[in-house]
C-alpha cells in the first residue's frame, strides 16, 4: 500500500462558529469518517490546523505574518492514510464532510524516499 496526502481547504460554515450545537453535529460526521477509514486500517494520522501562523521564503529567508488567503483557499487540515492507487485514495476522499460546506480535498500521493 501506498501513502496519500489529503489537505483539506475550505468547507467551514461560519455559522457553525456561533452555534455549538451545530459545530459538534459537524465534528460527529468527522469523527465517524475518520472512524470508517481506520476500520479499515487505512488512516494512519491527521489533524486541523489554526489558522494562524508564519510564512518562510525565498533565499534571504524573509519571514511574514500568515498564510492570508481566502477563505476557501486556507488549508484546514490534513490527513495522512493508506490505499493501493490514487484511485482508491480519491474514492476515500469523496467521504469529507467538508464538502457540504463547499470545501475541497486535495489528494497527493506521498513520495518514497530512501535516504
Amino acid at each position: 500500500m501506498k501513502e496519500y496526502l489529503f489537505v483539506f481547504r475550505g468547507g467551514d460554515d461560519p455559522g457553525m462558529r456561533e452555534s455549538p450545537a451545530l459545530m459538534q453535529a459537524h465534528l460527529s460526521k468527522w469523527k465517524v469518517w475518520i472512524d470508517a477509514i481506520s476500520s479499515e486500517g487505512k488512516y494512519i494520522t491527521g489533524q486541523p490546523l489554526t489558522a494562524t501562523g508564519r510564512v518562510v521564503r525565498g533565499k534571504k529567508v524573509e519571514i511574514t505574518d500568515g498564510p492570508y488567503a481566502e477563505g476557501k483557499e486556507m488549508i484546514g487540515g490534513y490527513f495522512l492514510i493508506k490505499a493501493e492507487n490514487l484511485e482508491e485514495a480519491v474514492e476515500i476522499s469523496k467521504g469529507c464532510p467538508g464538502f457540504e460546506f463547499g470545501g475541497t480535498v486535495e489528494v497527493r500521493e506521498v513520495m518514497e524516499v530512501s535516504v
